[in-house]
């Protein structure tokens, strides 16, 4: 266990945000497999902003890397064109 006032901080900040990336992980997630589930055009069209949103924040935040953003919305995008 941590001995230090700052590294008992540490600790505890870090648990605090992998629960934080974990929780915002997983919403993408389930938003990404609902987005390619989807067969409707007007549906799609509509969730595919806020997920690619999703992704940029996680990008932006280092939760994912940003070249599996890039991929995933790329994926996303030809999926929705597809429709």
């Amino acid at each position: 266990m941590a001995n230090h006032k700052s590294s008992i901080k540490r600790a505890k900040q870090s648990e605090v945000h992998r629960l934080h990336n974990k929780y915002y992980s997983k919403t993408t997630r389930n938003a990404v497999r609902e987005l390619r589930s989807t067969t409707e055009k007007e549906k799609a069209v509509e969730l595919l902003p806020k997920v690619v949103g999703m992704l940029d924040k996680l990008a932006k935040t280092n939760v994912i890397h940003k070249n599996k953003a890039s991929n995933l919305k790329s994926s996303l995008t030809l999926h929705v064109n597809a429709l």
